[in-house]
């Protein structure tokens, strides 16, 4: 592994890059490659959640580890998979990968300095030199949810919909039996969630590229669209207790 790393509760030593991929067999066999570069001796999982394509055989023929999903369930359940998997053998550390070319390898070392500090650490496309294309509507929505999101995890956060992100022992703990799965769950709810047990949750700014493969939704009705409907589970989250058990999972509130 590349470098040496740190959790709040002291040094990494066996983390899991957790990839979550959908039909992503042009991107992720490099995704995984440039992983393997980048954090070399690293178990690199692929949760292949129902592909129809040749995802699995592309993640496999690079050496990657494949969990796989019989149908798609949503990126919030792959990545409940993940992390159930890191707490099942052991690993320390979970940072968070798209599948499909966004989140360069080279960046992971950042998000994972960033656990010495933070129990979760997201990474923001804002705030670094990288100046990433998004859409106003898209731009404007990750704003508003982002200012609730702080105020309720008690610190600054501005891109709370980022999927690039690592998480550290207490996290994997809670997520592996308790990742929100429903719309925004894997990104805003996990953040609500993890402020509500008394999880740390930091940011730091991070290159990442437009994807690689697929067609992101970009029209201003459809942005307009997302940003009603992500606001509405955004205050829903805010009201619903954590799950039973959960504050067990990650012991006192530091």
């Amino acid at each position: 592994m590349t470098g040496i790393f740190s959790t709040m509760s002291g040094p990494i030593t066996n983390p899991l890059i957790v990839i979550p991929a959908l039909d992503e067999a042009e991107t992720v066999g490099e995704v995984v490659a440039a992983v393997q570069v980048a954090m070399p001796g690293c178990t690199v999982l692929v949760v292949d959640d129902g592909s129809t394509d040749d995802t699995v055989a592309a993640a496999t023929q690079v050496g990657a580890l494949v969990a796989s999903h019989a149908v798609n369930l949503g990126v919030g359940a792959a990545m409940r998979t993940g992390f159930h998997y890191a707490f099942r053998n052991g690993h320390d550390a979970v940072v968070q990968v798209d599948g499909d070319g966004q989140h360069p390898a080279d960046q992971i070392g950042i998000l994972l300095e960033g656990l010495e500090s933070s129990e979760i650490v997201v990474g923001s496309r804002f705030g670094s030199d990288h100046d990433y294309p998004i859409g106003f509507v898209r731009r404007l929505a990750i704003r508003i949810l982002s200012r609730a999101v702080s105020i309720h995890c008690k610190t600054r956060l501005t891109d709370v919909t980022s999927g690039f992100r690592a998480a550290g022992p207490r996290a994997i703990r809670l997520f592996a039996s308790h990742y929100p799965t429903e719309y925004l769950g894997d990104t805003v709810e996990s953040l609500v969630l993890a402020g509500k047990v008394g999880l740390s949750v930091g940011e730091l700014p991070v290159a990442m590229e437009p994807r690689q493969s697929g067609r992101p939704s970009q029209a201003p009705l459809a942005a307009t669209m997302h940003l009603a409907r992500a606001t509405f589970i955004t205050l829903q989250s805010f009201i619903r207790r954590p799950p039973q058990g959960s504050q067990a999972l990650v012991g006192p509130t530091r």
